[in-house]
């Protein structure tokens, strides 16, 4: 790495990781789509709504911050925005587990959905860590 590589790195630390966090998502949507267009079956794209409710309960509840999901702190708005997310989450992994039971997908696609829903979890909790330190 040259030195001015390793200045820009030092200078703009927020820019490379909100682009790494971009390009995960991108990959995550890319894996979604493609476990549609490659078995010719649109149904696998119901879980990408999952994807849209999944962050709502902490847009509503939650002040649009993600750091009450790993407080201690209750009351019957914080819980509910607690338990609503995580129904999400359980959601967005059972959508492609019940689409192939009923033999609606094929199992390909259906481990397409799980790789990218991994990936979508990996970068939200990118972003969660990356939302606590204050140097953005």
């Amino acid at each position: 790495m040259s030195i001015e590589e390793s200045n820009l790195l030092y200078l703009f630390p927020g820019i490379f990781r909100l682009a790494g966090l971009a390009f995960m998502f991108s990959a995550s949507i890319l894996l979604q789509i493609l476990a549609c267009a490659l078995y010719n079956n649109w149904w696998p794209m119901l879980s990408a709504l999952m994807y849209v409710l999944v962050p709502m309960p902490c847009l509503f509840f939650g002040g649009g911050s993600t750091q009450f999901l790993t407080s201690r702190d209750g009351g019957g708005w914080i819980d509910a925005a607690k338990f609503l997310t995580g129904a999400s989450a359980v959601g967005s992994f059972a959508i492609p587990i019940i689409l192939r039971h009923a033999h609606m997908i094929s199992t390909g696609a259906m481990f397409i959905e799980f790789t990218s829903f991994i990936i979508f979890v990996c970068t939200v909790l990118c972003f969660h860590r990356a939302s606590l330190e204050d140097d953005w």
